[in-house]
Protein backbone atom coordinates (compact mmCIF):
# COMPACT_ATOMS: atom_id res chain seq x y z
CA UNK A 1 0.00 0.00 0.00
CA UNK A 2 1.16 3.68 -1.07
CA UNK A 3 -0.37 6.15 1.05
CA UNK A 4 0.03 10.11 0.50
CA UNK A 5 -0.06 12.29 4.03
CA UNK A 6 -0.93 15.76 3.46
CA UNK A 7 -0.73 16.99 6.67
CA UNK A 8 1.28 19.70 8.97
CA UNK A 9 4.50 17.51 10.20
CA UNK A 10 7.11 18.20 12.54
CA UNK A 11 8.58 20.70 13.34
CA UNK A 12 7.10 22.10 15.42
CA UNK A 13 5.64 19.33 17.06
CA UNK A 14 2.45 19.69 18.01
CA UNK A 15 -1.50 18.50 16.47
CA UNK A 16 -2.39 15.98 14.32
CA UNK A 17 2.02 16.19 13.07
CA UNK A 18 2.95 14.20 15.47
CA UNK A 19 -0.20 11.71 15.41
CA UNK A 20 0.79 11.49 11.92
CA UNK A 21 4.68 11.20 12.81
CA UNK A 22 3.61 7.93 14.60
CA UNK A 23 1.20 6.62 12.00
CA UNK A 24 4.07 7.30 9.51
CA UNK A 25 6.44 4.44 11.33
CA UNK A 26 3.75 2.33 11.80
CA UNK A 27 2.54 2.22 8.15
CA UNK A 28 6.07 1.53 7.23
CA UNK A 29 6.90 -0.58 10.20
CA UNK A 30 4.18 -3.01 8.28
CA UNK A 31 5.70 -3.24 5.10
CA UNK A 32 3.68 0.01 3.15
CA UNK A 33 5.23 3.01 1.71
CA UNK A 34 4.04 6.36 3.92
CA UNK A 35 4.39 9.99 1.97
CA UNK A 36 4.08 13.21 3.68
CA UNK A 37 3.58 16.05 1.50
CA UNK A 38 3.67 18.80 4.69
CA UNK A 39 1.45 21.77 4.43
CA UNK A 40 2.59 22.87 8.11
CA UNK A 41 5.10 25.90 9.16
CA UNK A 42 8.04 24.10 8.19
CA UNK A 43 6.75 23.23 4.52
CA UNK A 44 9.76 24.84 2.37
CA UNK A 45 12.37 23.57 4.73
CA UNK A 46 13.60 20.25 3.32
CA UNK A 47 13.70 17.15 5.24
CA UNK A 48 14.27 13.29 4.15
CA UNK A 49 10.95 13.13 6.23
CA UNK A 50 8.63 15.05 3.95
CA UNK A 51 7.95 16.45 0.68
CA UNK A 52 8.30 20.14 0.68
CA UNK A 53 5.19 22.38 -0.42
CA UNK A 54 6.17 25.56 -1.68
CA UNK A 55 3.37 27.17 -3.06
CA UNK A 56 0.14 26.45 -4.59
CA UNK A 57 0.95 25.45 -7.69
CA UNK A 58 3.64 22.91 -6.83
CA UNK A 59 0.99 21.38 -4.27
CA UNK A 60 -1.52 20.81 -6.92
CA UNK A 61 1.64 19.33 -9.13
CA UNK A 62 2.80 16.83 -6.21
CA UNK A 63 -0.48 16.16 -5.36
CA UNK A 64 -1.44 14.62 -8.93
CA UNK A 65 1.69 13.38 -9.07
CA UNK A 66 1.59 10.67 -6.17
CA UNK A 67 -1.79 10.02 -7.13
CA UNK A 68 -0.55 9.17 -10.75
CA UNK A 69 1.84 6.79 -8.70
CA UNK A 70 -1.07 4.71 -7.22
CA UNK A 71 -1.10 7.00 -4.01
CA UNK A 72 -4.13 6.67 -1.46
CA UNK A 73 -4.44 10.00 -0.51
CA UNK A 74 -5.10 11.02 3.75
CA UNK A 75 -5.84 14.20 3.75
CA UNK A 76 -6.15 16.07 7.48
CA UNK A 77 -7.73 18.85 7.99
CA UNK A 78 -10.10 20.41 10.35
CA UNK A 79 -12.67 23.76 10.64
CA UNK A 80 -10.80 26.36 11.90
CA UNK A 81 -8.91 27.39 8.23
CA UNK A 82 -10.65 29.03 5.18
CA UNK A 83 -7.33 28.05 3.58
CA UNK A 84 -7.61 24.43 5.02
CA UNK A 85 -10.91 23.96 2.98
CA UNK A 86 -9.03 24.83 -0.49
CA UNK A 87 -6.24 22.60 -0.01
CA UNK A 88 -8.94 19.71 1.19
CA UNK A 89 -11.10 19.88 -1.59
CA UNK A 90 -8.30 19.96 -4.45
CA UNK A 91 -7.17 17.17 -2.84
CA UNK A 92 -10.04 15.38 -2.55
CA UNK A 93 -11.08 16.52 -6.67
CA UNK A 94 -7.13 15.25 -7.86
CA UNK A 95 -7.72 12.24 -5.85
CA UNK A 96 -11.19 11.15 -7.34
CA UNK A 97 -9.91 12.23 -11.49
CA UNK A 98 -7.24 9.75 -10.72
CA UNK A 99 -9.81 7.07 -10.21
CA UNK A 100 -9.64 6.78 -6.10
CA UNK A 101 -11.48 8.55 -2.93
CA UNK A 102 -9.47 9.83 -0.34
CA UNK A 103 -9.82 9.10 3.45
CA UNK A 104 -9.73 12.08 5.28
CA UNK A 105 -9.63 12.89 8.88
CA UNK A 106 -11.00 15.83 10.43
CA UNK A 107 -9.29 16.87 13.43
CA UNK A 108 -9.94 18.72 16.77
CA UNK A 109 -13.11 19.04 18.56
CA UNK A 110 -17.21 20.02 18.51
CA UNK A 111 -16.32 23.92 18.98
CA UNK A 112 -14.14 25.04 16.09
CA UNK A 113 -13.95 28.47 14.14
CA UNK A 114 -15.98 27.31 11.09
CA UNK A 115 -17.67 24.60 12.50
CA UNK A 116 -20.31 22.81 13.79
CA UNK A 117 -22.98 23.40 11.24
CA UNK A 118 -24.82 26.14 12.82
CA UNK A 119 -21.71 27.96 13.45
CA UNK A 120 -21.35 29.22 9.83
CA UNK A 121 -24.44 28.07 7.64
CA UNK A 122 -22.51 29.60 4.66
CA UNK A 123 -20.10 26.95 4.87
CA UNK A 124 -22.78 23.96 4.57
CA UNK A 125 -22.18 23.43 0.50
CA UNK A 126 -18.30 23.75 1.04
CA UNK A 127 -18.52 20.65 4.21
CA UNK A 128 -20.83 18.87 2.46
CA UNK A 129 -18.49 18.50 -0.24
CA UNK A 130 -15.78 17.58 1.38
CA UNK A 131 -17.15 15.17 3.56
CA UNK A 132 -18.76 13.34 0.23
CA UNK A 133 -15.84 13.30 -1.72
CA UNK A 134 -13.87 10.68 0.64
CA UNK A 135 -14.55 7.31 0.89
CA UNK A 136 -13.66 7.00 4.62
CA UNK A 137 -13.66 9.77 7.25
CA UNK A 138 -11.67 9.69 10.50
CA UNK A 139 -12.49 11.98 13.44
CA UNK A 140 -11.56 12.02 17.23
CA UNK A 141 -14.76 11.18 18.59
CA UNK A 142 -18.50 10.12 19.06
CA UNK A 143 -19.43 13.48 19.45
CA UNK A 144 -17.63 15.05 16.54
CA UNK A 145 -19.31 11.97 14.09
CA UNK A 146 -22.52 13.37 15.28
CA UNK A 147 -22.03 16.55 14.23
CA UNK A 148 -20.21 15.85 10.79
CA UNK A 149 -23.60 13.21 10.52
CA UNK A 150 -25.39 16.76 10.58
CA UNK A 151 -24.09 17.69 6.82
CA UNK A 152 -25.86 14.61 5.42
CA UNK A 153 -23.02 12.37 5.89
CA UNK A 154 -24.05 8.30 6.95
CA UNK A 155 -22.48 7.27 10.50
CA UNK A 156 -21.51 3.89 8.22
CA UNK A 157 -18.59 6.23 6.65
CA UNK A 158 -17.35 7.37 9.80
CA UNK A 159 -14.80 6.13 12.33
CA UNK A 160 -14.10 7.54 15.63
CA UNK A 161 -10.68 6.84 16.55
CA UNK A 162 -9.07 8.68 19.61
CA UNK A 163 -6.09 11.03 18.53
CA UNK A 164 -3.87 9.17 21.36
CA UNK A 165 -2.33 5.96 21.40
CA UNK A 166 0.15 3.55 23.64
CA UNK A 167 2.99 4.98 21.12
CA UNK A 168 2.47 8.29 23.01
CA UNK A 169 3.69 7.14 26.07
CA UNK A 170 6.52 5.27 24.76
CA UNK A 171 9.98 7.53 25.58
CA UNK A 172 13.61 7.40 26.13
CA UNK A 173 14.34 9.04 29.49
CA UNK A 174 15.59 12.05 28.56
CA UNK A 175 17.18 15.27 30.39
CA UNK A 176 15.40 18.56 30.05
CA UNK A 177 17.55 21.40 27.95
CA UNK A 178 19.45 23.27 30.96
CA UNK A 179 17.81 26.40 30.95
CA UNK A 180 14.02 24.62 31.57
CA UNK A 181 15.93 22.60 34.29
CA UNK A 182 17.42 25.56 35.82
CA UNK A 183 14.02 27.53 36.04
CA UNK A 184 12.25 23.80 37.74
CA UNK A 185 15.29 23.65 39.85
CA UNK A 186 14.38 27.26 41.06
CA UNK A 187 10.30 27.25 41.01
CA UNK A 188 8.77 24.13 42.74
CA UNK A 189 5.39 24.59 41.24
CA UNK A 190 5.68 24.73 37.51
CA UNK A 191 2.78 25.07 35.16
CA UNK A 192 3.49 23.76 31.82
CA UNK A 193 1.26 24.39 28.78
CA UNK A 194 2.12 24.16 24.97
CA UNK A 195 0.06 26.84 22.84
CA UNK A 196 0.61 28.54 19.72
CA UNK A 197 1.13 32.23 19.30
CA UNK A 198 -2.37 33.20 17.78
CA UNK A 199 -5.98 33.92 18.49
CA UNK A 200 -8.11 30.69 20.04
CA UNK A 201 -5.61 30.17 22.63
CA UNK A 202 -6.16 32.61 25.14
CA UNK A 203 -3.32 34.32 25.72
CA UNK A 204 -4.58 37.09 27.90
CA UNK A 205 -6.36 35.22 30.16
CA UNK A 206 -3.61 32.99 30.30
CA UNK A 207 -0.59 35.40 31.55
CA UNK A 208 -3.56 37.78 33.55
CA UNK A 209 -4.79 34.70 35.14
CA UNK A 210 -1.16 33.22 36.18
CA UNK A 211 -0.12 36.97 37.31
CA UNK A 212 -3.02 36.17 40.22
CA UNK A 213 -1.23 32.18 40.87
CA UNK A 214 2.51 34.10 41.27
CA UNK A 215 0.69 36.94 43.85
CA UNK A 216 -0.45 34.15 45.76
CA UNK A 217 2.16 31.10 45.37
CA UNK A 218 5.33 32.36 45.97
CA UNK A 219 7.19 28.56 44.44
CA UNK A 220 4.72 29.21 41.46
CA UNK A 221 6.46 29.14 37.95
CA UNK A 222 4.87 28.93 34.14
CA UNK A 223 6.36 27.14 31.63
CA UNK A 224 5.18 27.97 27.78
CA UNK A 225 6.55 25.97 25.52
CA UNK A 226 5.02 26.52 21.48
CA UNK A 227 7.22 29.57 20.23
CA UNK A 228 8.21 28.75 17.13
CA UNK A 229 6.83 28.21 13.40
CA UNK A 230 4.01 30.72 12.52
CA UNK A 231 3.48 33.43 15.05
CA UNK A 232 1.24 36.47 15.16
CA UNK A 233 3.95 39.07 16.05
CA UNK A 234 1.29 41.68 17.40
CA UNK A 235 0.00 38.69 19.80
CA UNK A 236 3.88 37.59 21.02
CA UNK A 237 4.20 41.87 21.90
CA UNK A 238 1.00 41.86 23.63
CA UNK A 239 1.92 39.01 25.62
CA UNK A 240 5.52 39.90 26.39
CA UNK A 241 3.86 43.38 27.44
CA UNK A 242 1.70 41.79 29.95
CA UNK A 243 4.38 39.96 31.42
CA UNK A 244 6.70 42.59 31.59
CA UNK A 245 3.78 44.73 33.17
CA UNK A 246 3.35 42.08 35.93
CA UNK A 247 6.91 42.14 36.66
CA UNK A 248 6.72 37.99 35.71
CA UNK A 249 9.75 37.45 33.61
CA UNK A 250 11.53 35.64 36.79
CA UNK A 251 8.83 33.45 36.96
CA UNK A 252 7.96 32.37 33.11
CA UNK A 253 10.19 30.61 31.52
CA UNK A 254 9.45 30.38 27.13
CA UNK A 255 10.43 27.87 25.25
CA UNK A 256 10.38 27.32 21.43
CA UNK A 257 10.05 23.27 21.01
CA UNK A 258 10.53 20.35 22.71
CA UNK A 259 11.25 17.02 21.16
CA UNK A 260 8.05 14.29 22.19
CA UNK A 261 10.81 12.58 25.25
CA UNK A 262 11.42 16.16 26.34
CA UNK A 263 8.04 17.17 26.57
CA UNK A 264 6.98 13.67 28.24
CA UNK A 265 9.74 14.50 30.72
CA UNK A 266 8.58 18.12 31.29
CA UNK A 267 4.99 17.20 31.86
CA UNK A 268 6.27 14.75 34.25
CA UNK A 269 7.89 17.43 36.49
CA UNK A 270 5.27 19.70 36.36
CA UNK A 271 2.55 20.63 39.10
CA UNK A 272 -0.02 20.21 36.41
CA UNK A 273 -1.08 20.79 33.29
CA UNK A 274 -2.72 24.15 31.38
CA UNK A 275 -4.67 23.32 28.48
CA UNK A 276 -5.88 26.90 27.08
CA UNK A 277 -7.91 26.61 23.72
CA UNK A 278 -11.82 25.40 23.62
CA UNK A 279 -11.17 24.26 19.89
CA UNK A 280 -8.93 21.31 20.49
CA UNK A 281 -11.65 19.19 21.71
CA UNK A 282 -10.13 16.33 23.74
CA UNK A 283 -6.18 17.08 22.93
CA UNK A 284 -3.96 14.73 22.85
CA UNK A 285 -1.28 16.17 25.38
CA UNK A 286 -4.49 16.53 27.73
CA UNK A 287 -4.50 12.25 27.75
CA UNK A 288 -1.01 12.07 27.62
CA UNK A 289 -1.18 14.07 31.39
CA UNK A 290 -3.74 12.49 32.85
CA UNK A 291 -2.08 8.85 31.96
CA UNK A 292 0.81 9.67 33.51
CA UNK A 293 -0.99 10.75 36.58
CA UNK A 294 -0.43 14.53 36.00
CA UNK A 295 -3.19 17.36 37.21
CA UNK A 296 -4.79 19.20 34.52
CA UNK A 297 -6.44 22.44 34.48
CA UNK A 298 -7.93 22.89 30.94
CA UNK A 299 -10.81 25.16 29.15
CA UNK A 300 -14.01 24.12 29.37
CA UNK A 301 -14.61 23.16 25.72
CA UNK A 302 -17.47 20.62 26.19
CA UNK A 303 -15.11 17.48 25.75
CA UNK A 304 -12.54 17.22 28.34
CA UNK A 305 -12.08 13.84 29.58
CA UNK A 306 -13.03 12.73 33.08
CA UNK A 307 -10.59 13.89 36.00
CA UNK A 308 -9.76 17.69 33.66
CA UNK A 309 -10.69 20.12 36.14
CA UNK A 310 -12.27 23.29 33.89
CA UNK A 311 -12.69 26.68 33.87
CA UNK A 312 -13.87 29.41 31.76
CA UNK A 313 -11.85 30.19 29.29
CA UNK A 314 -12.12 33.99 28.92
CA UNK A 315 -12.10 34.25 33.05
CA UNK A 316 -8.49 35.03 34.88
CA UNK A 317 -9.84 34.81 38.13
CA UNK A 318 -11.20 31.50 37.25
CA UNK A 319 -8.04 30.01 35.53
CA UNK A 320 -6.49 31.25 38.38
CA UNK A 321 -8.80 29.73 41.28
CA UNK A 322 -8.26 26.36 39.29
CA UNK A 323 -4.69 26.25 39.41
CA UNK A 324 -4.11 27.08 42.86
CA UNK A 325 -6.65 24.44 43.72
CA UNK A 326 -4.83 22.12 42.29
CA UNK A 327 -1.20 23.51 43.31
CA UNK A 328 -2.73 22.92 47.47
CA UNK A 329 -3.90 19.62 47.06
CA UNK A 330 -1.99 18.53 43.65
CA UNK A 331 -1.29 14.73 44.77
CA UNK A 332 -4.22 13.76 46.62
CA UNK A 333 -5.87 15.24 43.31
CA UNK A 334 -3.51 13.11 41.45
CA UNK A 335 -4.50 9.87 43.24
CA UNK A 336 -7.64 9.93 43.09
CA UNK A 337 -8.40 11.59 39.06
CA UNK A 338 -9.35 8.66 36.74
CA UNK A 339 -6.61 7.56 33.80
CA UNK A 340 -7.57 7.72 30.57
CA UNK A 341 -8.05 4.05 28.61
CA UNK A 342 -4.88 3.60 26.65
CA UNK A 343 -5.38 1.35 23.59
CA UNK A 344 -3.10 1.03 19.98
CA UNK A 345 -5.48 3.33 18.29
CA UNK A 346 -2.44 3.57 15.72
CA UNK A 347 -4.17 0.17 14.30
CA UNK A 348 -7.38 0.89 13.88
CA UNK A 349 -5.99 4.45 11.72
CA UNK A 350 -3.95 1.72 9.58
CA UNK A 351 -6.68 -0.59 9.45
CA UNK A 352 -9.47 1.85 7.64
CA UNK A 353 -6.30 3.29 5.26
CA UNK A 354 -5.10 -0.30 4.46
CA UNK A 355 -8.36 -2.01 3.74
Amino acid sequence: MKVLQITSYPPPRAGWGVRVEFLKVRLEAEGHVCTVLNIGRSRAIPSPEYETVLDGIDYVRKVWRFCREGYLVHMHGNGDSAKGFVLNLLAEGISLLCGRRCVLTFHAGVEQTYFPREKYPLLVPVYWLMFALPQRIICNSEAVKAKIMEFGVPASKIVPIPAFSTQYLDRVPTPMPQAIADFYARLPKVVFTYIRIRHGFYLDTMIEGFASVAAAEPGAGLAICGLSGDIDDELLAEMNARIARHQLADRICLIDDLNHDEFLEVLTRSALYLRTPTTDGVASSVLESLALGVPVVGSENGSRPPGVITYEATDPADMAAKVLEVMASRDEIAAAMPRPPVRDTLADEVLVLTT
